[in-house]
């Protein structure tokens, strides 16, 4: 029988092996047990921001902690990206990634200074917003139809808007005519405003803007929606047919965001905001304080979002070859 003193000494020897994995299980149980940082890789306003700032104000409120939003804007995207890739991977240093410096980047920069999906997990997909094909109120196209026969009785002379090289806009009209089978010229603008400005002037034939941006116009009859580019028609312009419902099947090309966190991030704090944000999604006046602004929403699991982004690298990797656009 062991003596008191020594039986004593087994407990307390054990007590210290097992209570660094007791503090460690504790803390990881107990997150978020301080502000968590959502970094957005744009400038305040824009589609990004805005899904980061609903999720973060829901996740506040679910969580009792502060989910912080955080805009690094720079080099597309990139900068704010690299800067949370290189965060420690602890869940408190978050990511709203999207179509830009998640996918697109990829295949058209050279020196991005990291791989998405290498170091990045993605936690849930946020919202998709359609982009819409629009053209001048007063032109003479009414339809898709009407577009492709204009565009085929003049090869190489029609022109098409986007607001900028290798953006979702850009790389979705460039689809749209291979798959139409015409040539048009592409027209880059530097943002989406002047390049509206010249559709509303009859200087450019067509535009696939974001939805939420020409929505008032389309309403006051100044631009013309003929298409969407989401597979399901956005609530916003329920009438407006969608590319595929036009003859071109599984046409799809929309803007996102989701949430990522760096790779390394334990996977209970990646279970846990997955299931917080799904929780979110599902919520009906979450869903309808963005369905105003024609956000598509629908809960998704992890591996529902990684499928989600295979397919989206499969897309842009084939449409960016096709038209060989060169990496910068």
């Amino acid at each position: 029988m062991l003596k008191p003193h020594l039986l004593l000494l087994g407990v307390l020897k054990i007590s210290l092996i097992l209570f660094p994995l007791f503090n460690k299980a504790q803390a990881q149980s107990a997150y978020p047990n301080k502000p968590v940082t959502l970094v957005v890789t744009y400038a305040p306003g824009g589609l990004g921001d805005m899904l980061a700032r609903q999720i973060a104000e829901q996740l506040t409120l679910k969580t009792k902690q502060n989910f912080v939003v955080e805009n690094k804007p720079g080099a597309t995207g990139a900068l704010g990206t690299r800067y949370v890739t290189k965060a420690k991977p602890d869940g408190y240093t978050l990511l709203l990634g999207q179509t830009g410096e998640i996918v697109i980047n990829t295949f058209v920069s050279k020196e991005l200074g990291y791989d998405s999906m290498r170091d990045l997990k993605p936690v849930a997909l946020i919202g998709e917003v359609p982009l819409t094909l629009v053209v001048a109120g007063n032109a003479s196209t009414n339809s898709v139809s009407d577009l492709i026969k204009k565009a085929k009785s003049n090869p190489d002379k029609l022109v098409y808007a986007s607001s900028g090289t290798a953006t979702p806009g850009h790389l979705a009209a460039a689809a749209f005519t291979q798959a139409a089978g015409i040539d048009m010229i592409h027209a880059p603008y530097k943002g989406a405003g002047p390049a509206t400005a010249d559709v509303l002037g009859g200087h450019v034939d067509m535009f696939f803007s974001s939805t939420p941006s020409i929505l008032q116009l389309v309403e006051s009859k100044k631009l013309k929606a003929l298409a969407v580019s989401s597979l399901k028609r956005t609530n916003v312009l329920p009438e407006v047919r969608t590319v595929s419902e036009e003859g071109f099947k599984d046409f799809s090309f929309t803007l996102w965001g989701g949430v990522f966190a760096p790779n390394g991030t334990p996977e209970d704090v990646l279970n846990y905001l997955s299931k917080e944000i799904n929780a979110i999604l599902e919520d009906p006046n979450f869903y309808k304080a963005l369905e105003k602004d024609g956000v598509l929403i629908k809960a998704n699991s992890r591996k529902d979002f990684n499928d989600f982004l295979k397919n989206e690298f499969t897309k842009y990797s084939k449409i960016v070859k096709s038209i060989d656009l060169k990496s910068e």
